[in-house]
């Protein structure tokens, strides 16, 4: 017998039993107001799209990265799709159709609470025709009974062939880890797309002007909502340590707007500010300086080069 025996060649065995490393990419597509963000949100246990009860909140693809043991999705929120009566409509549109390239699966997300619609055939018909695995999502079911959730179901699976159907409340995190593991099913083996630790790749700038457009537009959501735009001029340490200054400008199209979202004696605005700025400290990590200002840009909904100044 020799005394020494050389290991053999190849996987060892611990490592041969390991599961293969999945990573993809899945497109979280539906009408305005369905719940998109609030269901990416859910999904990452962190605020990444803002929210708002004002349809077409979302303006950009967002994407946000779930880093489980074994697996890496990158999910991309996308503004709703609707029937435009602006550019920025337009553009919208075009948005949420051209972030399904790319894509490993797309997740069709309908509202259970006001039920299926011809929006939503529209997108079924446009997602079957991408090819791509196709998961359907009835949200909101806890604002229904438990009856009303089997018609839901029903009327979605008439509207293309999905590989799985799920009920969820989003708000309620009802059922999202359930759809997780269904979409991580879906994706082929590959290694992570991002670093593990990295939860979106949109920058901190465009974050924090989110976070102060959805106080806006709640603010506004009786009158100029849509007519807001939020740019973060500039962002660096403030006068005091530990204090980030950030200098940021609301944007309206109409010259009347500017007294709205002011407010009288500045009221609006420093509320705007107020409830803003727990968010944006927040998310920085520090204590924020935040300076906002209103500005006018005429029509910028219908302009091409405002709009692409605005970032849009």
């Amino acid at each position: 017998m020799p005394d020494h025996v050389e290991p053999p060649t190849g996987t060892a065995p611990d490592e041969a039993d390991q599961p293969a490393h999945r990573s993809g990419i899945c497109a979280i597509v539906g009408r305005p107001n369905v719940g998109k963000s609030t269901l990416l949100n859910a999904i990452l246990g962190e605020k990444v799209a803002i929210t708002t009860p004002v349809p077409q909140t979302t303006r950009h693809a967002i994407r946000g990265i779930l880093t489980r043991p074994g697996s890496q999705i990158v999910f991309v929120d996308t503004p709703g799709v609707h029937k435009p009566k602006t550019l920025l409509g337009s553009r919208l549109n075009d948005v949420a159709q051209n972030a399904l390239d790319g894509v490993d699966v797309a997740v069709l997300v309908t509202d259970g609470a006001k039920g299926v619609g011809r929006g939503d055939a529209y997108l079924a018909e446009l997602l079957a025709a991408s090819g791509l695995p196709l998961v359907g999502v009835v949200n909101k079911v806890d604002r229904i009974g438990r009856n009303a959730q089997l018609p839901e179901l029903a009327a979605l699976a008439e509207l293309a062939e999905f590989d799985e159907i799920v009920p969820i409340s989003a708000r309620r995190g009802e059922q999202v880890d359930v759809l997780v593991d269904l979409i991580t099913a879906r994706v082929s083996e590959g290694p992570p797309l991002y670093p593990p630790a990295m939860v979106t790749d949109v920058d901190l700038a465009h974050r924090v002007a989110e976070l102060v457009r959805e106080k806006a537009m709640v603010a506004m959501r009786e009158e100029v909502p849509h007519s807001i735009a939020v740019v973060v001029e500039e962002m660096g340490p403030g006068r005091s340590d530990g204090v980030t200054a950030v200098y940021a400008t609301i944007y309206v199209e109409r010259d009347s707007q500017k007294g709205i979202v002011i407010g009288r004696q500045g009221a609006v605005l420093a509320q705007i500010g107020t409830d803003a700025r727990p968010e944006v400290e927040a998310l920085i990590g520090t204590k924020v300086y935040l300076d906002l200002r209103v500005k006018l840009a005429k029509e910028w909904q219908r302009d091409p080069k405002k709009l692409t100044e605005l970032g849009y």
